[in-house]
């Protein structure tokens, strides 16, 4: 691809370096704001700035936040005695899109995967414990991509919540997301039956 302009060509690299962008897609994006208003471009470049300098994690359950508690953990409405447990930020959007649950949410950041190098304390698991501990919790929803890797997660976080004697109902999402299937894919009518329709934790 030749450029007759060397910051075209910076633009496009920028885009193509985004996942599932592709260079002539990337040549299309950069054109597009080539061919916007000033004012438009400057507006998408500071929304970009300012999510990069100021948006951090929730404090309580590692959700993305414009403060230290995000608006979910912070909403006095929601049910505090149920936490939905997810992989990632996405899984939270993606439950929240069901308008099925009422409870908070706890991210983990990723589930247990020797084979990529993650273990448990790469993982919000600690974190958990100690919310499950601390606040009145009586019922974790582990909303973890059916998985080995994600049964080897949920398994590993009842194991540590036995072991150290904490009182809590744990169920799983009933298996309306295909095996090996990723939360975020699955349809907001499946994921939200998975919701409502989950089942008590056995590790059989």
């Amino acid at each position: 691809m030749n450029f007759s302009s060397k910051l075209l060509e910076d633009a496009v690299d920028a885009f193509a370096s985004l996942p599932g962008i592709g260079r002539k897609t990337a040549l299309r994006l950069a054109l597009h704001l080539v061919n916007q208003e000033t004012e438009q471009t400057e507006t998408f470049t500071e929304a970009l700035v300012k999510m990069r300098k100021h948006i951090q994690h929730c404090q309580i359950c590692h959700n993305l936040s414009d403060e230290s508690t995000c608006v979910i953990c912070a909403d006095r409405r929601r049910d505090r005695s149920v936490i939905c447990v997810v992989e990632g930020i996405r899984d939270v959007m993606a439950i929240e899109d069901t308008q099925q649950f009422r409870g908070l949410y706890h991210v983990l950041g990723g589930i247990i995967s020797p084979i990529e190098g993650v273990g448990p304390n790469d993982l919000e698991i600690d974190s958990l414990i100690h919310r499950v501990q601390q606040d009145e919790v009586r019922e974790l929803i582990m909303a973890i991509s059916p998985s080995i890797e994600g049964d080897t997660t949920i398994f590993f976080i009842t194991k540590k919540l036995k072991e150290l004697q904490v009182d809590v109902q744990v169920s799983t999402i009933a298996r309306g997301v295909s095996f090996g299937g990723e939360l975020e894919y699955a349809d907001e009518l499946t994921l939200g039956r998975s919701i409502v329709s989950r089942v008590p934790y056995s590790k059989e």
